[in-house]
């Protein structure tokens, strides 16, 4: 009779599926359990946790905003942290850094100081060794 409680009361909770989350660029897939009702930031959070504690390479920050989860067989687009991980239909999921913004006017000076520079010390090694 104890074991039919048990039971029950888990049931009520939503099922729990083992999921598999890759980090682009680590060596393999991290497996866990999550309840299908879980939120995709929770899961998110729980993956940079396990990768963490773990030791894997490449070192993550354990920021879950930096990241997003994509469900590589369904489509392009990212999932929302808010969306049930459950609801998407598939156990296996890709973990990425979210693209950081370019600063074109910081890449531009920079690029032209480094040519100026480069061009600069070519001259002066082209005249000295004359």
């Amino acid at each position: 009779m104890l074991l039919y409680k048990q039971k029950k009361s888990q049931n009520a909770k939503g099922n729990r599926i083992l999921i598999s989350v890759t980090v682009l660029g680590s060596a393999g897939p991290i497996r866990f359990v999550v309840n299908e009702k879980e939120l995709v930031a929770t899961v998110i959070d729980t993956a940079l946790k396990c990768y963490a504690r773990e030791g894997r390479l490449p070192l993550l920050s354990s920021d879950l905003n930096d990241f997003l989860l994509y469900c590589p067989n369904s489509s392009i687009e990212a999932l929302s942290p808010l969306d049930t991980i459950g609801s998407q239909g598939t156990r296996n999921f890709m973990l990425c850094k979210k693209p950081q913004p370019l600063k074109i006017e910081d890449d531009v000076k920079e690029s032209t100081r480094k040519a100026s520079g480069n061009w600069k010390s070519w001259l002066n090694l082209k005249i000295t060794s004359h």
